[in-house]
């Protein structure tokens, strides 16, 4: 057996230590130059997506294919006609159970190099990642190469780390030694087992294929678990790609490479809920919408349930002291990739009153016009407004932007891009307080509201019990005052979400770092778990000891 482990060690102990002192790190470089991945990287890349397309999806034989399933469309109009192999939910847990025999008695050594060996070969073939996300979820194709590749592969190392920092807690052996008076002491030799739960399936979604998939793939196979993965029907390609690398490694070091198995499945008959209901299947992790976030927490009891489901993300403004830098960080943060990410803001808390800025005192319409001009600015460059908005994955979400129009006083009309293919510019809309029905569901897509409040503090308050309700994945704070910035870190973490203030320049609060930031808390509605923290791996296993009489 190949000896993975020792090859990547040394960046498994970075990335340990990375995640105990949450200063930044990365381990796979998202600039896409050739300066970094080689010169001919981007047209190879493009020249082994070319050749994915139009036909059958290829695994090794031993993958489960009783037929071939497949409807995916590019966002941007290009012809995919990519079809995948396909099994009954039986079939596919039976051969996750069997390779499962040999995969749980690894050791963590073992697992973690196959594990590290898979993400590095996938690094290198980043750039035909970055393809299939953008033409299966409509990202652009700079967003594509970066989310897709390099950071959804740290966010997979970032799992390896806190699960192989788990399974080491306890020592492999131990010799305990029990005094007995003038007796001879009572000696036993102790070995602590690491015990998968059994088998795991990971439920992905279409807007971030790879990014919100690796960590509970990755956690769970770091753990012993095998995992059956289970894409989006509209975005399978990028999935299937990662599945076929993992098993290619899987057999080079000698295990059954149906320790990684692809569930695809067609919109017409989805298999997500029976699979999720099979027996066998020990855990579950899920992202996309609250309805069957909710039917898994609610009617699995008996198997562990992770989940990001959809919030209503906040933003509240008190005062700025760079009100073109404010107006310009929402701008990007709304129209970064048509709004269609769980990080991206949709209601904007303002006091009617108006607030201080280094330009003077701004009304509440001076400072929804000058994010909605921001917008304007942003996206004026054709060029530009390409690369920011990407395409809309879904029509319901270009239905969903229709019917939003309606729900308040229009501050910045919606409008396709030309040459985008499926697109959507920024819909802003003005609305009071009271007007809750409009702005308290999550309306997911390039959809915002700036919300009228009372005050400052009703602000706060606003945003504060929205989380608390309907969930929240990112908030984010403009104040010029201290004691502002105090109250909304108390407020926020009461709703436990994320809090950003004053962000200006590149840095946004869409963006989530691998290895510093929490993304989701798991403490309000949008979602039970974080990635990563030590209890999204944790539960994953459990330790079996056994006691021997030492001589």
């Amino acid at each position: 057996m190949t000896d993975f482990y020792a090859r990547h060690e040394a960046m498994l102990k970075r990335a340990v230590a990375a995640i105990g002192d949450r200063g930044y790190f990365s381990a796979f470089p998202e600039s896409a130059s050739p300066k970094v991945y080689g010169e001919n990287a981007k047209a190879e890349g493009d020249a082994a997506f070319e050749a994915l397309i139009g036909r059958p999806f290829a695994f090794d034989d031993n993958h489960p294919n009783e037929r071939l399933v497949g409807a995916e469309a590019s966002p941007f109009g290009m012809p995919l006609n990519l079809r995948y192999p396909a099994a009954s939910v039986e079939a596919l847990v039976l051969a996750s159970e069997k390779a499962g025999e040999t995969w749980g008695r690894a050791s963590v050594e073992d697992r973690a190099g196959v594990l590290l060996e898979a993400l590095t070969q996938l690094n290198r073939q980043s750039f035909l990642i970055a393809d299939a996300v953008q033409h299966t979820a409509g990202q652009s194709w700079g967003m594509a190469f970066q989310a897709g590749g390099p950071h959804a592969q740290d966010r997979a190392l970032e799992a390896i780390a806190y699960a192989v920092t788990e399974m080491n807690r306890a020592p492999r052996e131990a010799t305990w030694e029990k005094p007995q008076g003038k007796g001879e002491p009572i000696r036993l030799r102790k070995r602590f087992r690491i015990v998968p739960r059994g088998v795991a399936i990971a439920i992905g979604c279409s807007t971030f294929p790879t990014w919100n998939l690796y960590p509970g793939l990755f956690a769970s196979l770091a753990t012993g678990n095998t995992v059956i993965a289970k894409p989006h029907p509209a975005a399978i390609l990028p999935v299937a790609i990662t599945i076929r690398t993992l098993r290619e490694v899987l057999g080079e070091a000698e295990f059954d490479a149906n320790v990684a198995l692809l569930a695809a499945d067609e919109p017409a008959a989805p298999i997500a809920k029976e699979l999720a209901q099979h027996p066998a299947v020990k855990i579950i992790d899920f992202t996309g919408g609250p309805a069957f976030g909710a039917w898994l927490r609610r009617s699995l009891p008996d198997k562990l349930v992770y989940t990001e489901e959809a919030g209503v993300n906040a933003i509240a403004i008190d005062s700025t002291a760079n009100f073109r830098g404010m107006c310009d960080n929402i701008a990007f943060s709304l129209s970064l990739y048509s709004g269609q990410m769980c990080t991206a803001p949709q209601n904007i808390f303002v006091s009617k009153a108006g607030i201080e800025t280094d330009e003077g005192r701004k009304s509440f319409d001076e400072v929804a016009n000058g994010i909605a001009g921001a917008v304007d600015r942003l996206l004026a460059d054709k060029g530009r407004a390409a690369t920011v908005l990407g395409a809309i994955q879904s029509d319901a979400t270009l239905k969903r932007i229709m019917e939003a129009a309606s729900l308040g006083r229009m501050v910045r009309a919606s409008a396709p891009v030309e040459g985008i293919g499926r697109s959507a510019t920024p819909l802003i809309l003005a609305v009071d307080a009271a007007d809750e029905a409009a702005y308290l569901e999550e309306r997911f897509g390039p959809i915002s509201f700036v919300v009228a409040t009372d005050s400052t503090k009703d602000s706060l308050q606003r945003a504060e019990s929205s989380i608390r309700a309907r969930g929240g994945v990112t908030a984010a704070l403009y104040t010029t005052r201290e004691a502002v910035a105090d109250a909304a870190e108390e407020a926020f973490a009461r709703a436990n979400v994320p809090l950003s203030i004053n962000l200006v320049g590149n840095i946004f609060v869409n963006q989530s770092a691998a290895f510093s930031d929490f993304h989701v808390t798991g403490g309000n509605p949008a979602g039970n778990a974080t990635l990563t923290d030590a209890a999204f791996v944790a539960n994953r296993f459990r330790i079996a000891p056994v006691r021997r009489m030492a001589a």
